[in-house]
Formats: structure tokens, C-alpha cells, sequence
């Protein structure tokens, strides 16, 4: 439930749930303070009461909805409400107090109702708003007409209007404590992802800590001795050669390529060069125009 011109996407400040929770717990002592009054004390506090709800409302303003407007506008209404019970406190009847407390409940009541039809479709707890605004609104008009003009019924209203505005206050905290979720510095995952994120983890921790030894290696890589031998350059062109023609076997295996069959008479190309044992013969049978490839000589 929200307060008049505010809605779950627009008021999520995290400090508004608190003031609140503060100022419905203030309402409920208030509602329980009026009803152990004397029917002579009722005009020495009427106006107190009202302007601690023109407080309320000043501080809804400074919250920054986009209806801020309706709140500073209510500030201004109640706070004139408020000096004229503070003013007239000398009067012997219970007209006066009794006439401005149901002005203020009317025009309470009419804009909780307001609001409330106005967010139904974003706020699930609407409908207590609504209700709360029409017992406000009933409860004014009861207070402005003449059957409340004694000191018990007036104690009595004034009482009624501190339960209603703690009810209004208190579930309007809760809600948008509720809507406000956890702070940004925080970040809460679903159980089937976050134990997602916890088997990933472990599984990372345990291959990084895993011995080298243990990996998997592809057949096409050099080993750990092949791959030192290579640096300190004791490994052989030929021993290179045949390590490398070994592994492009493997691979062609592992991707279903095939020789010929066995037994399939497989004619030898003629004036087949001689292969070479050193890079120097290779770059120099790289150098002989094609078709001309004779034996490579031994020193280049």
C-alpha cells in the first residue's frame, strides 16, 4: 500500500520505509494516548494531531515522487487545518475541533482512495488502501455532522484517526520495504544458480591445482621431453620429420581419413627426389624450377 501520488517503481529510497515504520508506531501511541484523555483536553491536542500529519505529509513530499505536488499541496492544507484547532482551542464546544478533524479525514480518506484505484495494477495491496480511505471518509463525515458534537465521540474519532493512519503507515513500509529489494551492493542469486556457480567454481580450483601431468593432451601436440629437446636443439631435423608426419597421421585418423586399402597396388611416382636430412636441402629443392627436381646434394 502506498502513500497518495507514490508507486512501487517510483518510491524505493531505502531510507522511506524506516521514517514510515517510525511515524506509524507514532500514530498507534498517539490513537492510545487521545483515548485516556479528559473530554476538556480535547481542544489542546486536536491540533497537534493534525499538524503531525501535515509533517507527514511535508516529509512524502521532500521523497521525490512525481506526484510530489498532491503531498506539499495536503502539507499546506493540513497545516492551516492544524492553526485554526490551535487557534480556536479556547472555544467551550466540541464544534469546531469536531468540524476541522472530519475535514481533515475527508479529504485523507478521499485521496487514499484515489491513489489507491490509481495503482491497482502495480500495487497488490491497493485494495487495503482503498478501504482504509473509505473508513477515513466515513469516519469525517460522521465527525462533521452534529451526532459527534460531545467530548467522548470526538476522543473517540480522534482515536479512530491515529489507528487508521498507523494501519496506512505501517503496511506502506512494509510494502515498500518489500518492493525495494536488496541493496546494489548485494547481489542474491537463485538457489539453482548459485549452486551452478558454486560446482563451476570448485571444478575451476580443482584442474588449476591439478598436476600438469593429469591434463589431456591433443596426440598433434609435442610432448613435455619432445618440446625441451626442440628448444635445446637436440632433436635431429629427421627425428622432426618423422615426429611430425606422425602426428599428421594421427589426426587424419581421428578425422576418418584413411589410406589405401591393403594390398592395393599403389604405382611410385618416377624420378622421385631424394629426401632431404637437412633444411639446407629443403631450401635449395624449393629453389629448382618445377619439373626439374634432381637429387638434393647433401651440403646444399
Amino acid at each position: 500500500m502506498l502513500w497518495s501520488g507514490s508507486s512501487p517503481s517510483t518510491v524505493k529510497r531505502g531510507n522511506m520505509w524506516g521514517l514510515l515504520m517510525f511515524t506509524g508506531a507514532a500514530w498507534l501511541a498517539i490513537s492510545w494516548s487521545v483515548l485516556r484523555l479528559e473530554p476538556l483536553d480535547i481542544a489542546a491536542v486536536a491540533g497537534p494531531i493534525v499538524l503531525f500529519g501535515a509533517v507527514g505529509e511535508m516529509l512524502r513530499a521532500f521523497a521525490g515522487t512525481r506526484t510530489w505536488w498532491l503531498n506539499a499541496f495536503l502539507t499546506v492544507l493540513f497545516a492551516v487545518t492544524a492553526g485554526l484547532l490551535i487557534w480556536d482551542n479556547q472555544d467551550s464546544t466540541y464544534t469546531t475541533p469536531a468540524a476541522l478533524i472530519g475535514w481533515y479525514l475527508m479529504v485523507r480518506g478521499a485521496v487514499d482512495v484515489a491513489v489507491g484505484i490509481m495503482t491497482r495494477g502495480a500495487d497488490r495491496t491497493w485494495s487495503l488502501l482503498v478501504t482504509v480511505g473509505v473508513l477515513q471518509t466515513g469516519l469525517g463525515f460522521y465527525s462533521s455532522s452534529s451526532f459527534a458534537r460531545t467530548g467522548p465521540m470526538v476522543i473517540v474519532v480522534l482515536g479512530a484517526l491515529g489507528t487508521l493512519r498507523a494501519v496506512a503507515d505501517l503496511v506502506t513500509a512494509l510494502r515498500l520495504r518489500e518492493v525495494a529489494g536488496p541493496r546494489k551492493d548485494v547481489l542474491e542469486l537463485p538457489p539453482e544458480r548459485a549452486a551452478g556457480v558454486s560446482g563451476y567454481t570448485a571444478g575451476l580450483t580443482d584442474f588449476e591445482g591439478a598436476p600438469s601431468r593429469s591434463r589431456a593432451r591433443h596426440r598433434a601436440r609435442p610432448s613435455a621431453t619432445a618440446a625441451t629437446a626442440t628448444a635445446t636443439g637436440s632433436e635431429s631435423f629427421h627425428d622432426q620429420v618423422v615426429r611430425t608426419t606422425a602426428d599428421l597421421d594421427a589426426m587424419l585418423a581421428q578425422a576418418g581419413i584413411t589410406g589405401p586399402r591393403a594390398g592395393a597396388m599403389v604405382e611410385s611416382p618416377k624420378d622421385m627426389p631424394t629426401v632431404p636430412d637437412t633444411p639446407e636441402g629443403v631450401e635449395s629443392g624449393a629453389e629448382r624450377p618445377a619439373g626439374k627436381a634432381g637429387p638434393a646434394r647433401p651440403g646444399g
